[in-house]
């Protein structure tokens, strides 16, 4: 809860601010104020200032404005993954709650799985899955569940990067026609379910996994998984139970984060 009421002219030149942004180099007052509503009067002193201020440039010859680089310092402080764990920690330990098996939020870092947030406490579900913590993409149900919803330019990146990597759930790198069919598997049935290798190396065996991607519109965020005990849930049990609550899960962390971070609507590829 804020201490005072916003200042409304700091709101106005936000806004003029991010539509100057949103259209790209071909800002006119007249196209700034169809996207915000306010008066052109008010948004031609707005533009003055963020002028002034290097934040945003008016090109002379085509009568348009664009943002300048100096915005790219307004960002310099920001932690990508604190950020999207802020708005999904609550909503971790809310399905926890709920469901009494523990989940985790994670996020794509070029080789491996980055563990952003977690609902994970001491015990053997917390082995090698705490906060911070990088898992790896094919071994684990929520890399699984990125990599087979990713682009193809992300997905073939990665492929190259494990192919000849040693551990035994990344052979599968090297079989094109099988991890094709495997990834296919995961987009129809909309889930993924940790590799069988992997939960023998590093859980012996006791603790299996099933992960979702978290997705709005075409934008991949992460994805989301819970775990559980393999002698309180077979793999048939696991998936009538689970799957669907996860989905809501992943859905209303889609939604929450795109409110949070995509203020122009969703961008048309990943």
């Amino acid at each position: 809860m804020v201490s005072y009421k916003p200042v409304t002219a700091a709101l106005r030149v936000l806004e003029v601010l991010d539509a100057v942004s949103a259209l790209r180099g071909s800002a006119t007052v007249g196209k700034i104020y169809r996207e915000t509503g306010i008066d052109k009067a008010t948004i031609v002193r707005m533009l003055e200032t963020l002028i002034h201020a290097h934040y945003v440039a008016r090109d002379p010859d085509e009568q348009n404005y664009h943002i300048t680089g100096k915005t790219l310092e307004l960002s310099a402080g920001f932690d990508r993954g604190k950020a999207l764990g802020r708005v999904v920690s609550p909503l971790l330990d809310s399905f926890c709650h709920e469901n009494g098996w523990p989940s985790l939020f994670a996020i794509f870092d070029q080789d491996a799985m980055f563990v952003v947030e977690t609902s994970l406490k001491t015990g053997p579900l917390s082995l090698n899955s705490s906060r911070g913590s990088r898992v790896p993409v094919l071994g684990t149900s929520v890399g699984l569940a990125y990599i087979a919803h990713c682009s193809q330019t992300e997905r073939k990146n990665f492929f190259q990067e494990v192919k000849n990597d040693p551990e035994p759930w990344n052979r599968i790198a090297r079989d094109s026609s099988r991890l094709q069919g495997v990834l296919r598997r995961i987009r129809k049935q909309g889930f993924a379910v940790m590799d069988a290798t992997y939960s023998r190396n590093e859980y012996e065996n006791r603790v299996s996994s099933i992960g979702v991607p978290v997705m709005a519109g075409s934008t991949l965020f992460g994805s989301v998984n819970i775990l559980y005990l393999k002698n309180a849930f077979t793999s048939a049990t696991a998936k009538k139970k689970l799957v669907r609550p996860l989905q809501v899960l992943a859905e209303q962390m889609a939604t929450k984060l795109a409110h949070t971070f995509l203020w122009r609507g969703f961008p048309s590829d990943r």
